[in-house]
């Protein structure tokens, strides 16, 4: 075996130590170059003669260098859920009613008598009384008087957060007009019904929305008179179109 040939074994079995020792990279250089020269003959063959032949075969390797590598790392699509934060709800104004002084609470739930026990005695017998609707409808007015001097009285005290201005004394008024409007029409007394609640609802949302100044107690039990009271009102006019009627308008005519 001549020299020759030694020397030719000894370059064979370093290339294919170098082939075990990197074999991605043996494939990906004659890849690279499997793709070179099929791209050059492609181009030599396919593009126009007017563009010069050795600019774009010398200059495509340059490309095929750059355009060649690829980012093989595992891609993370997941995106970090950010939980939004909600500003929190302030309560609702009903549910301050268990923070109700205890007086203020159970003189309340009394003062409801006389607007369930109308409608509650005419729905028992069937029949539309129209004393008792007139005793309901007079409670219902006074109590737009009541609520006026609350208002009133509320801004008289130095340091309370109403301050006795046209705002606050102009509503405080507008409950005692509703009221004397109710007994001006009280012959009609349907209508005069109709006057109690549109003034017990602007009172309320006088209350609530416009001077919102009182404790959140008051304005719950406010909401539970004014849902009552209306619920009691709209019965009693149910009462009066469906039964038959029964007894005096008036207390002077019992006599």
């Amino acid at each position: 075996m001549g020299p020759t040939m030694v020397h030719f074994i000894q370059k064979f079995s370093r290339a294919s130590s170098k082939m075990l020792k990197y074999p991605s990279t043996i494939r990906l250089g004659a890849r690279r170059r499997i793709e070179t020269f099929s791209l050059k003959t492609g181009l030599q063959q396919n593009f126009s003669p007017l563009f010069p032949r050795p600019w774009l075969v010398s200059s495509f390797p340059v490309c095929m260098s750059k355009t060649q590598y690829y980012h093989t790392s595992p891609c993370s699509f997941k995106k970090k859920q950010e939980q939004a934060v909600l500003p929190a709800r302030p309560p609702q104004t009903i549910s301050y009613l268990p923070d109700s002084p205890k007086p203020a609470l159970y003189i309340t739930l009394a003062g409801l008598i006389p607007f369930i026990a109308p409608p509650l005695v005419m729905v028992m017998t069937k029949t539309y009384i129209p004393i008792l609707a007139f005793t309901q409808m007079a409670y219902g007015a006074s109590f737009l008087s009541f609520l006026g001097g609350i208002r009133w009285g509320f801004t008289l005290p130095q340091g309370s957060p109403a301050k006795p201005d046209f705002l606050n004394l102009a509503n405080s008024t507008a409950p005692v007009v509703f009221s004397w409007l109710a007994f001006f029409v009280s012959e009609r007394l349907s209508d005069a019904i109709v006057t109690v609640i549109i003034g017990l609802g602007i009172a309320l949302h006088t209350e609530l929305f416009l001077l919102p100044h009182y404790p959140n107690w008051f304005k719950a039990l406010r909401i539970v008179v004014t849902l009552v009271a209306f619920i009691s009102f709209v019965i009693t006019l149910l009462v009066k179109g469906f039964y038959p009627e029964k007894g005096p308008k008036r207390l002077r005519q019992v006599e």
